[in-house]
């Protein structure tokens, strides 16, 4: 698999972003000193790709297959778009408080700890459905790692579209969320322009 390895916070800067999206409370010193050039429009609408690529922790080509799949479906593709990342398995993980990063999720998901429907499923990239039900399997809820996970996402808002229960780490997805309830500093629209091209 590909990795990234530039600094997290390095990313941020360059993407102009707040870390907080990505579940990490730390701020950097440094400041980024933009010169004045102007930004071409392309570059604007590559830099919205590359903030929701890097915020949801999807590579090119799966990136690409999301869109295409957004375009198929009805409504605004934009919007779609969105819809598709954030109802991905190892994002409501995070979202529900299971895990202190989008990173974190992802691997807790790789490492088998996560039910859907009382059914193990270890791929980060399953789509979750309205009224599915997802929990921390029976062996991993005891652990200190959990323990230590709520604590820190205690006082995390869950967005409305998602019930979580942190004393049994269970959560139900009420509903697919709207573009309103996600708080994803992206504009989808440029997305949809550089991909239309």
């Amino acid at each position: 698999m590909a990795i990234n390895r530039t600094p997290v916070l390095k990313r941020c800067r360059s993407l102009g972003m707040d870390p907080v999206f990505l579940g990490i409370d730390k701020k950097s010193k440094r400041q980024l000193n933009r010169s004045s050039r102007k930004i071409s429009e392309y570059g604007l609408q590559l830099r919205e790709k590359q903030k929701a690529k890097f915020i949801y922790g999807v590579l090119e080509k799966p990136f690409h297959n999301y869109y295409e799949r957004a375009d198929k479906m009805k409504g605004m593709t934009g919007e779609n778009l969105m819809i598709l990342l954030e109802s991905r398995l190892d994002n409501v993980v995070f979202r529900l408080g299971f895990a202190r990063t989008r990173k974190e999720a992802r691997q807790i998901v790789d490492h088998k700890h996560v039910l859907v429907n009382g059914k193990c499923i270890n791929i980060p990239s399953y789509q979750v459905k309205a009224g599915d039900t997802i929990e921390i399997r029976e062996k991993s809820k005891g652990s200190q790692r959990y323990k230590e996970i709520v604590e820190v996402t205690g006082g995390r808002l869950v967005p409305e579209w998602l019930e979580a229960d942190s004393e049994t780490l269970k959560g139900t997805v009420k509903n697919l969320p709207n573009r309103e309830a996600i708080d994803v500093p992206v504009n989808e629209m440029l997305i949809v322009e550089l991909y239309s091209k």
